[in-house]
C-alpha cells in the first residue's frame, strides 16, 4: 500500500465536514414573476450558496439580476465587477445603492427564445453580526447570435457587501434591475454550507 493510501485508510484520517445542503428551490411558472424570494432562512449553516438559471421579458439582449437582503431598501449596498464578452473586458462598481447588483448575466426576450443566463453566488458568514455580509458571484450567458455590439454573450465576476452588521440574513429577494418579469422556467436554488 502506498503511503498516501495508508494515510487515507488510517482511522486517524479526518474527512472534511463541509457539505452543501438543499434549503429551498423556486421555479417560476407560466405566468412569470416580478420577483423571487427566499424567506425564513435558517441560521444553522456557516455560509449560503444560490444557484440560478434565469431570463426576463426585457426587450434588450440581457438583464441584470439584483437582490435585497432582509428587505433593506436604503442605500446600503456596494459592489465591484469585471465582465468580458470574448474581445473586451470591462470593470465597474456601485456604491450606496438601494439593491445589490448580483450579476449582469440574465437572459432576456431580446436575446432570443430560451436564452437563459446562469450563475452561482456565495454569501459568506451570513449569520455573523460582527461583519458586513459579503457576496461573490460568477455568472454568464450565451446569446447564440451576435447582439448589436457584435458580442455573443458575456461572463461576469462580481463581489460586494451590505453595509450592515445588525442581523443575520433571513430573507433574500431577487428582482430584475429593469423591473422586468422573470420568465417561466427561471429557477433559484438555495443551499446551506456547513463549516468544518
Amino acid at each position: 500500500m502506498s503511503p498516501i493510501l495508508g494515510i487515507l485508510a488510517s482511522s486517524n484520517y479526518q474527512r472534511a465536514t463541509s457539505s452543501y445542503y438543499s434549503i429551498a428551490t423556486t421555479t417560476v411558472g407560466s405566468g412569470g414573476a416580478s420577483s423571487v424570494s427566499f424567506t425564513s432562512i435558517p441560521s444553522t449553516y456557516t455560509h449560503l450558496q444560490i444557484r440560478w438559471i434565469g431570463a426576463t421579458n426585457r426587450a434588450s439582449y440581457n438583464d441584470d439580476l439584483v437582490l435585497r437582503i432582509n428587505g433593506v431598501t436604503t442605500s446600503s449596498y456596494n459592489d465591484h465587477r469585471m465582465y468580458g464578452n470574448g474581445s473586451t473586458v470591462t470593470s465597474g462598481r456601485d456604491t450606496g445603492t438601494t439593491m445589490y447588483v448580483a450579476a449582469q448575466g440574465l437572459g432576456s426576450t431580446g436575446a432570443g427564445a430560451n436564452t437563459f443566463g446562469v450563475g452561482v453566488m456565495d454569501i459568506l458568514d451570513y449569520t455573523d453580526t460582527n461583519k458586513y455580509k459579503t457576496l461573490r458571484t460568477l455568472a454568464g450567458l450565451n446569446y447564440n447570435t451576435a447582439d448589436t455590439s457584435g458580442s455573443y454573450g458575456q461572463i461576469t465576476l462580481q463581489s460586494g457587501f451590505l453595509t450592515s452588521t445588525t442581523n443575520a440574513i433571513t430573507q433574500i429577494d431577487f428582482l430584475s434591475a429593469t423591473s422586468s418579469s422573470f420568465l417561466q422556467y427561471t429557477q433559484f436554488a438555495l443551499y446551506g454550507i456547513k463549516g468544518a
